[in-house]
């Protein structure tokens, strides 16, 4: 229904402003909101690619509610960087390649990542290993992002692409959904970080984001 001031409006404005703030998007929360009520900026000037990356991360939330019960394949997760990364000025370089793997390596941190020779192999294991919509459960929703953020499949926007599935995964699955907090990315990094070695700092935090997310959230939800 996309009712303004509802579970799917303020939800829109959520999870834009938090994925793209983590990445270093630049948007503060009342400009996320006006772009996407209101399609126009407030405030001291900001970068194009900021709000192209903002009105993108809207339509890329329609495509996997649209969507959400599809079965994840490489051709899907292509098609949502595509929607992300669409207009900027990432996609008028010649090195990088919009709705496809990356070209050139790149790193999360100090940890070398997938090269991209072997990425397309690499998500096709993943997906192989993956339970079918339904029948995940959220320790496996949870492996499915750390393995997704190691293998860092595309060039730039592998975080706001693997939290958009995140989502999606918990509504297919009927578990209760949520969005990483920037203002406690610092958890977030650390569980991605120690997960080999200790899993349940990241599922903890996953967690902790549930509760967050039901305690804004369940008063829209009739019951």
């Amino acid at each position: 229904m996309k009712l303004k001031g509802g579970l799917y409006h303020l939800n829109q404005i959520l999870m834009a402003y938090n994925s793209n703030r983590i990445e270093g998007g630049r948007l503060d929360e009342d400009q996320t909101r006006y772009i996407y009520e209101t399609r126009t900026v407030s405030g001291d000037a900001v970068p194009v690619d900021d709000v192209v990356e903002t009105a993108n991360s809207f339509e890329l939330f329609d495509t996997i509610v649209d969507q959400y019960d599809q079965p994840l394949s490489a051709t899907i997760l292509k098609s949502y960087h595509r929607i992300l990364k669409t207009g900027t000025a990432q996609a008028r370089a010649d090195w990088f390649a919009v709705g496809d793997w990356k070209r050139v390596p790149n790193a999360v941190g100090d940890r070398t990542t997938v090269r991209p020779e072997d990425v397309g192999a690499a998500i096709e294991s993943l997906l192989s290993d993956t339970s079918e919509p339904g029948s995940m459960t959220f320790d496996e929703i949870v492996d499915f992002h750390h393995r997704f953020e190691i293998i860092h499949p595309f060039q730039d926007g592998n975080g706001r692409v693997g939290r958009i599935v995140l989502f999606q995964q918990c509504l297919q699955n009927g578990i209760m959904p949520f969005v990483v907090l920037d203002s406690h990315k610092e958890f977030y990094y650390r569980g991605l970080a120690q997960y080999e070695d200790e899993p349940g700092f990241l599922r903890d935090t996953f967690r902790a984001f549930q509760d967050s997310y039901y305690q804004r959230f369940a008063e829209f939800v009739p019951r």
